[in-house]
């Protein structure tokens, strides 16, 4: 049976993970698995389907019955439908760290996530990759930065997106996501014991690549 090798990518919001996992994937020719987009896009559904953020069966009833395909192009489909635009709007960035603490969403989408890692080379990034959903990947990285200097990125992003934000407000919003991931009780944002930091404050992007791809490749 063929062996895959699984790269994990950890870190807090707008760290850059996304970005660069798609960059290493394309380069070593890896398939990049999304996580965080997968929390987006059950957040959205809930949102679309008007239900009440609190009720945690209801939104996993929800969640057993929605179709989330990360397609080519970094494309997210909800039950068919493209959400990829909506699911980076401010009402889903504010309410995705709650409704990542529930245990039920945390564990169908870990089975779907491992699911998709079993069948190739892949490259997953999220909060929890390297020490809960991938915990025996073969190289697990973890991303960083000051958070003032995320917030400028998601500003940056979302204006080029043509999504409105103020970057006071996003500073606020990223250091309550910190709070809430570092704090929640299952599976919180941490660093794994064998994980590489990285820290991308005052690094670019093609720099984070190849720090990473130099060591995948040794």
């Amino acid at each position: 049976m063929e062996k895959f090798v699984q790269i994990a990518i950890d870190g807090p919001a707008a760290a850059g993970k996304s970005t660069i996992a798609k960059i290493v994937a394309q380069q070593l020719g890896y398939v990049y698995i999304d996580t965080g987009a997968m929390y987006r896009a059950i957040t959205w559904a809930a949102l679309n389907n008007g239900l009440n953020v609190d009720d945690e069966n209801a939104i996993m009833m929800l969640l057993a019955k929605t179709d989330i395909l990360l397609a080519l192009g970094g494309k997210v489909l909800v039950d068919g439908l493209d959400v990829s635009m909506q699911i980076r709007e401010p009402n889903v960035s504010t309410l995705v760290s709650k409704i990542s603490t529930y245990a039920t969403i945390r564990a169908e989408l870990k089975k779907r996530q491992i699911a998709l890692a079993k069948n190739a080379n892949v490259i997953l990034d999220g909060r929890d990759i390297g020490t809960n959903i991938l915990p025996n990947a073969d190289f697990k990285f973890f991303l960083t930065a000051d958070a003032h200097i995320r917030a400028r990125r998601r500003y940056k992003e979302n204006h080029e997106r043509g999504i409105k934000s103020d970057l006071e407000s996003l500073e606020k919003e990223i250091r309550k996501r910190d709070e809430m991931d570092i704090n929640r009780e299952h599976s919180p944002l941490k660093q794994a014991k064998d994980a590489i930091l990285i820290d991308t404050s005052a690094l670019s992007i093609n720099e984070v690549v190849d720090k990473m791809v130099g060591f995948v490749l040794k």
